[in-house]
């Protein structure tokens, strides 16, 4: 199982962050204090490490210069948003840097596209009787494979990888389609009915009024 350390001193936002990377399958670990950090580091090895500035103990910028000679790739997340601070996160070596306050699905697209980067994603992903092999792009419910769409198989993807959260339709066409939302919300809805009735989740994609959808489970 992918791990991942979260190192934010705003326990609020470490809840958030954790609780959703929870649901997406990740084993997630969490401390507050930048000192608590650097002595756990010395004794586990994580596969990703989400990283605030502002730490007591040792700021964040500290600690990446401990962590860049342990060969784990990091996220930096901060209220710290210049030009400036974030050139200085990534020449540390950071992968990337995440400006607070942020939507929770570009955080879980963020460390997913790190996660990839570093072949640590799950090429298997499971949810209830679906399975979606991300290889070889083939989706099975019930043992059963299910022939999709490109689009559909990305819609597919995007639901179960942030199931119970509400995504907005310019979100899901912007990452499903990548490019610009126009405010034409027909063809993601054509595209959700589609994938509901190959899917049998008729009751399972959820119509959020005004905002989109979500796939609960």
């Amino acid at each position: 199982m992918t791990r991942i350390f979260i190192v934010e001193d705003e326990k609020p936002i470490a809840d958030l962050i954790k609780m959703n990377l929870t649901n997406k399958g990740y084993l997630c670990e969490v401390v507050h204090d930048g000192k608590q950090a650097a002595d756990i580091l010395e004794r586990k090895r994580y596969d990703l490490i989400l990283l605030d500035i502002m730490l007591p103990g040792y700021n964040g910028y500290e600690l990446m210069e401990y962590i860049r000679t342990l060969e784990m790739p990091v996220i930096f997340i901060t209220a710290k948003g210049s030009v400036e601070e974030r050139v200085k996160g990534l020449n540390l070596g950071a992968e990337d840097y995440l400006v607070k306050p942020f939507a929770v699905v570009e955080l879980l697209a963020r460390v997913e596209v790190v996660l990839r980067r570093y072949h640590k994603s799950e090429r298997i992903i499971t949810f209830e009787d679906v399975t979606i092999d991300t290889a070889s792009r083939i989706v099975q419910k019930a043992g059963r494979p299910v022939a999709l769409t490109m689009k559909e198989y990305q819609l597919l993807l995007l639901f179960v990888q942030n199931r119970n959260i509400a995504l907005f339709r310019e979100v899901i066409f912007e990452r499903v389609w990548e490019s610009e939302y126009i405010g034409d919300s027909r063809t993601v809805d054509l595209h959700v009915q589609r994938l509901r009735k190959k899917m049998g989740w008729e009751h399972k994609i959820r119509s959020v009024y005004k905002v989109g959808y979500r796939l609960e489970g």
